[in-house]
């Protein structure tokens, strides 16, 4: 997995597939049990329970220009919570993806998308040649893509996603949301982080 922007030991830990043991381990649950739960932030209720397309809700909300940048993409272990997520054997290898959207000059959201070999045939193949474009914009394009129930989980400080969605030493914890697609019946799973920025911290 090839980072595009210096964070190398970073993508490294994460595409090397440590990062759900001990500590790092994220505690995924059920999007409507986690917002009753009331821990979540009240401004990041409408976002993490969103159904539609979140780039389009990204970009009507940005006062600027909303673009992508890709961080990192290429071959990696799917940690073991999004391996057992999308049936695959532990140690498999899949396609993974870490984006930026930008409102502007500042990063909103953080995307990790995992795509196992797989899916990658048929409908899929375009997956692998996205470049700056977003994955929303193509899953909402193609017809008879599904859709899970949405989960939360709350990234915090120390953890390797948490350094390479927000490098920027913030010590808030980050919220974000998972879902699993399918397309012609393969899934892929995309997890979804709202950055200080737009949560409102520092």
């Amino acid at each position: 997995m090839r980072a595009h922007d210096g964070r190398t030991a970073a993508v490294r830990q994460v595409a090397s597939g440590r990062t759900a043991s001990g500590a790092d381990t994220l505690r995924w649950r059920p999007a409507a049990a986690a917002l009753a739960a009331g821990s979540v932030p009240p401004d990041l209720r409408g976002w993490l329970a969103e159904r539609g397309s979140l780039t389009a809700r990204l970009a009507a909300a940005c006062p600027r220009r909303l673009a992508l940048v890709v961080l990192a993409e290429g071959w990696a272990r799917p940690a073991p919570d999004e391996a057992a997520r999308l049936g695959l054997r532990r140690g498999a290898h899949a396609w993974v993806r870490h984006v930026h959207l930008l409102c502007g000059r500042t990063p909103w959201l953080f995307a990790r998308t995992v795509v196992p070999v797989a899916t990658l045939r048929g409908p899929g193949r375009r997956l692998q040649g996205l470049g700056t474009r977003p994955l929303g914009e193509l899953l909402h394009r193609v017809p008879g893509v599904g859709r899970s129930a949405l989960e939360v989980a709350c990234l915090r400080p120390g953890h390797p996603l948490h350094r390479l969605a927000w490098p920027r030493g913030a010590r808030a914890a980050i919220w974000g949301r998972r879902s699993v697609y399918t397309m012609g019946g393969r899934p892929l799973l995309v997890s979804e982080f709202f950055l200080p920025p737009l949560a409102g911290g520092t």
